[in-house]
């Protein structure tokens, strides 16, 4: 089973703000890119704010269990 607890709420957050809006239109994005800059910084807002002491190298560890498509978007997942 996949949860949010907290985490949806700082997505929303972010989304609201339009944070990945703006990093996207500042930086571009590259056809070779799975994901864009700015999902990136989302996906490091939310893992900063889960308040769990995961260092950035254990994304993808932090991720398994949280429902990411929904966090995140359809199409990511923690692998990515």
């Amino acid at each position: 089973m996949q949860n949010l607890d907290h985490l949806g709420i700082v997505a929303g957050i972010i989304d609201e703000i339009g944070i990945e809006e703006i990093i996207n239109e500042k930086l571009g994005k590259n056809s070779r890119e799975k994901v864009s800059a700015g999902l990136i910084v989302k996906a490091m807002l939310i893992n900063g704010l889960g308040f769990v002491s995961a260092p950035l190298y254990m994304f993808e560890k932090f991720y398994q269990g949280i429902a990411v498509e929904h966090l995140l978007g359809s199409g990511v997942k923690a692998e990515s």
